[in-house]
């Protein structure tokens, strides 16, 4: 048998097998075949979360409407972000959006198609045309087999199912990582000319959530930990319609196909909330209204009686063709899930976490920033992980696709162009940090502790989802972070029941609980210390948005003594904020 490896080079280490991460690759690739190129996944690339997101990509085609424009989308887009979106970032996001898609199909992605044989667009939520190109309500599936494949044709080394336990930063400068497969648990350690970060959400940090089981904010705890600040995590996006109980994404392709939004009475409510827009109003509107509906009594039961968990998602006058061709990812979701037939009877519907607007700060080239000014030299990221900001307060349906897309494109052209100037392999003595990754991985197989992991994990959720949820307060986040200084006691007296070193999840999930709380610590911190309602981040004790004080990003430096927060300014120049209603 071998022996494992102990270290790995590559001109480029991306981290997350996922849209953004495989769309820079691709481009990296494109640019400059010679380059070497090494996508790290911690599960099978096919796997990541992307895969899930159903509802579509927003692009200006004109194929529907004629008369939209990229002004337009860019509007939309900064009036959705409730002004804090960067708006030179917007401005590239939506000019790029048309080219991007055309590129997608000629890569081989499905796209709807209309009669005639365009691509289909359909309306979303808070856009004001029909512009979301879409593949049925299965638009990620599409996009990333696609490229995956892709991939594979153009040789690039795909590490599926390792786990990333540091990014190495010395002195400003990424040089590395510390990684081990999940079949023996042996840290490597792995040098590159250039870094990306392309690992998603952490949707995990929260207790119902429509994100996988993956998404547990790992890339954006080892960035905290090697010195980079976190931008924006304050604002959190609910997504209106989760299948009750089991919290999974109802697309809001559905709602743009047309379904109602009820309450015990049978009522459209969005009419009280937002009556130009209804059940296409942007996602903080709407579940800010869904969890009032269920505050005053109207919510449903599952006898059918008022004062219940849930409001209804009604499907029925669309007709069986319609959802079956359309949106047949959700009717197949509720019937597997629930065994509710949605030709014949609504879907239980009530918010749940789904998207993060915040993340590792980066510019319009996904070079990732060390402060307002300065930059970590070799270091870049894109996609969800990123924050670039293109979402400001509240991320618009069907423009998260676009952003990997355009952004992991963007950051894969920045990366070859930085390579191909005359990037050096940086010198590093890498025994320090495979020493301490032995130890740490030793540390937890054999600490005696008494707590559990899932446990300990269910009340940090339980946690951040009490205090820190879709309304929020002064005092509730204080009682949330005295009772996560409680929990940061009990997650290091845990213990693992497998010791072993083969296909260890256990082992996993110790790491990833870690990876919460860095990340749940920091939302929870930030989102205290903002004292306005903006987007998805609503206080009760601060009802108004408050621009004179608070149009500015959040740039979080984590530490183990404590966070420290400090602000940037927001990019403005296209649009002035004004009131933001629908």
């Amino acid at each position: 048998m071998n022996e494992p490896l102990n270290e790995l080079i590559h001109d480029v280490l991306i981290v997350g097998g996922g849209l953004a991460g495989c769309r820079a690759a691709l481009e990296i690739a494109r640019q400059n075949p010679k380059l070497s190129i090494g996508l790290v996944a911690k599960t099978h690339p096919i796997r990541s979360h992307s895969v899930a997101a159903q509802g579509g990509m927003a692009a200006v085609l004109n194929n529907v409407d004629p008369e939209d424009t990229w002004q337009a989308h860019a509007f939309d887009t900064v009036k959705g972000s409730d002004y804090l979106a960067d708006q030179d970032a917007v401005a590239i996001l939506t000019q790029e959006a048309p080219e991007v898609v055309v590129d997608l199909e000629r890569l081989g992605v499905l796209f709807s198609r209309l009669e005639d044989g365009r691509v289909a667009q359909r309306a979303f939520g808070g856009h004001s045309h029909r512009r979301t190109c879409y593949a049925a309500d299965k638009t990620g599936h599409a996009i990333l087999h696609e490229l995956v494949m892709n991939l594979k044709r153009m040789g690039v080394t795909l590490y599926e199912e390792w786990y990333v336990m540091r990014l190495i930063v010395e002195e400003g400068e990424a040089k590395g990582l510390v990684m081990f497969n999940l079949r023996d648990s042996q840290p490597v350690l792995a040098r590159a000319r250039a870094v990306m970060l392309a690992t998603g959400g952490y949707g995990r940090t929260f207790n119902t959530t429509s994100n996988d089981y993956a998404s547990t904010g790992d890339g954006l705890a080892m960035a905290a930990r090697a010195g980079i600040p976190l931008e924006d995590m304050e604002f959190v996006q609910f997504h209106p319609t989760g299948l009750y109980p089991v919290g999974v994404l109802v697309s809001e392709a559905v709602r743009g196909e047309g379904a109602y939004l009820r309450n015990a009475a049978g009522d459209r409510f969005m009419a009280d909330y937002a009556p130009s827009r209804m059940e296409l109003a942007p996602r903080d509107i709407t579940s800010r209204a869904i969890v009032k509906e269920l505050l005053a009594g109207r919510g449903i039961h599952l006898d059918g009686s008022a004062g219940g968990p849930f409001v209804h998602l009604d499907l029925r006058h669309l007709g069986e063709a319609t959802i079956m061709s359309r949106v047949p990812f959700c009717w197949e979701e509720a019937h597997r899930l629930l065994g509710v037939n949605a030709v014949e009877e609504p879907i239980p519907v009530r918010p749940t976490i789904h998207y993060s607007m915040g993340g590792i700060p980066t510019d319009v080239n996904g070079r990732v920033r060390s402060s307002g000014t300065g930059f970590v030299e070799a270091c870049f990221a894109a996609g969800e992980a990123a924050c670039v900001s293109v979402h400001g307060a509240n991320r618009l349906g069907s423009n998260s696709l676009l952003e990997c897309i355009v952004f992991g494109r963007r950051t894969g052209r920045a990366i070859a162009q930085y390579l191909d100037s005359g990037r050096k392999l940086p010198s590093l003595d890498g025994s320090r940090y495979l020493a301490e990754a032995r130890a740490q991985l030793q540390a937890l197989l054999e600490h005696p502790g008494s707590e559990r992991i899932a446990q300990v994990r269910q009340d940090f959720q339980d946690t951040m989802t009490q205090y820190c949820g879709v309304f929020r307060t002064a005092d509730l986040m204080q009682t949330g972070l005295e009772k996560l200084r409680e929990i940061a006691q009990r997650i290091e007296n845990t213990r693992l029941d497998d010791r072993g070193t083969c296909w260890n999840t256990e082992l996993i999930e110790a790491l990833e609980l870690r990876s919460l709380f860095t990340v749940g610590q920091t939302i929870l911190t930030a989102a205290e210390r903002r004292q306005e309602s903006r987007g998805a981040h609503c206080r009760e004790d601060y009802p108004d948005r408050n621009d004179q004080d608070y149009l500015k990003h959040t740039l979080a430096y984590w530490s183990p003594s404590g966070i420290d927060l400090q602000y940037m300014p927001v990019t403005l120049g296209l649009f002035e904020p004004q009131a933001r209603q629908y």
